[in-house]
């Protein structure tokens, strides 16, 4: 599908997020000339015909005081980690959980779920209620702690 003039505004209007404010649709209508409704009901259509992916909240884990931040990663039984990944999600200290494929013996996790807390004792109580949730399905698992912050973009379009 391509993009239309407005949709290459719209996008460029929002690769640095969205305006903190109470009604950013509207804000964006104001820079764009154009109602905040039309805003609105062109991301919903560019979100369902997967021109966007998601629209949403990055938050930035370090300054909130969420310093032992660390990626999970399990080997996990490829029969169940669909429906396993789906619970492990849905916990509340998972902010994004995904099935990968596996490396072969180099890399044999299949499920990846990012835990956060104020320190790593905190990450590997949450990783203890996966492993129990996980279950016998699971044959391995570890955490690969963060020592960077990496910079978090959204949808760019090129030149």
């Amino acid at each position: 599908m391509a993009l239309t003039e407005f949709d290459r505004e719209l996008i460029a209007a929002t690769q640095g997020g969205l305006p903190l404010v109470n009604r950013p649709y509207e804000a964006l209508g104001a820079m764009l000339g154009v109602p905040g409704e039309t805003v609105r009901q062109r991301l919903a259509e560019m979100l369902d015909n997967g021109l966007v992916r998601r629209i949403g909240a990055v938050p930035n884990h370090y300054r909130l005081g969420f310093t032992a931040n660390g990626m999970s990663v399990w080997d996990v039984d490829d029969a169940q980690v669909d429906a396993l990944g789906a619970r492990v999600a849905a916990l509340p200290g998972v902010s994004h959980c995904y099935r990968r494929q596996r490396q072969g013996s180099v890399w044999p996790y299949n499920l990846f779920a990012m835990l956060h807390g104020r320190q790593r004792r905190e990450v590997e109580r949450q990783a203890a209620q996966i492993a129990a949730l996980l279950g016998p399905a699971c044959r391995a698992h570890d955490i690969l702690y963060s020592t960077a912050i990496l910079k978090k973009t959204g949808l760019r379009l090129k030149d």
